[in-house]
């Protein structure tokens, strides 16, 4: 999963980014218990949800014109670009009528589409991308192209692992749409302010990995959608 250094694309190449390879760099074992973990437990998921998923494709058709899914570009590993596979919870072509971030309350989201993103529901599809290995159970979160434009050159060591569908930083800051309802930029205020805040997280993420830290992880965050609060 991890490649050379000398393999990784130049923008990744920096002072910042080597601290954070090297700690991966010995633990390629537990990286491999990472990637055999998601191909385990996607397939379980996959095959447990089905039903469930077919039934929301249903309520979203029902509810609002538009695709059942959204596939917006997102970034990860190495600056890779893929279509992440979401439920759609907004009207269609929200993302032409807005920013790339969602606020609270914001006038975007269907009613089917606040019920599945109120229980994360609206992310069970990206298991298909935990299979394909562009994404991985525990991660950082996948950010739009624009926004990793944006990057200090630490962040890029966030792209040295496949993204994400839960982390960290997504359980301590659960209510980011509700932290940016009230901003008059939205997008400056997340680049500038939310961002590099999640970032912190992300960064001790890496630097940090276990493959066990991040099964802590993952029931940490079912603990989090079920109403815990972490500080």
């Amino acid at each position: 999963m991890l490649r050379r250094w000398e393999d990784l694309p130049d923008f990744m190449r920096k002072p910042e980014v080597r601290p954070y390879w090297e700690a991966l760099n010995r633990k390629r074992f537990q990286l491999g218990m990472k990637r055999a973990f998601d191909l385990c437990a996607g397939g379980m998921i996959l095959v447990a949800t089905a039903i469930p998923m077919g039934i929301i494709a249903v309520a979203i058709k029902l509810d609002s014109r538009g695709p059942v899914l959204y596939r917006q570009e997102r970034v990860t590993t190495y600056g890779k670009k893929f279509r992440i596979h979401k439920f759609r919870t907004m009207v269609n072509n929200a993302d032409k009528i807005g920013t790339a971030v969602t606020v609270n309350a914001d006038s975007r989201i269907t009613r089917v589409g606040a019920k599945l993103r109120g229980l994360r529901l609206d992310e069970l599809p990206q298991v298909f991308d935990v299979l394909n290995g562009d994404m991985s159970f525990v991660g950082t979160r996948p950010e739009v192209p624009k926004y990793v434009r944006k990057y200090q050159p630490e962040f890029f060591a966030t792209l040295l692992l496949p993204a994400g569908i839960t982390s960290e930083a997504s359980i301590r800051y659960k209510d980011e749409d509700t932290l940016l309802s009230a901003a008059e930029d939205v997008d400056k205020v997340y680049i500038e302010k939310v961002l590099p805040a999640k970032m912190v997280w992300n960064l001790e993420t890496v630097r940090k990995f276990s493959f066990f830290r991040e099964i802590r992880t993952m029931f940490r965050t079912v603990a989090a959608v079920l109403g815990k609060d972490y500080e």
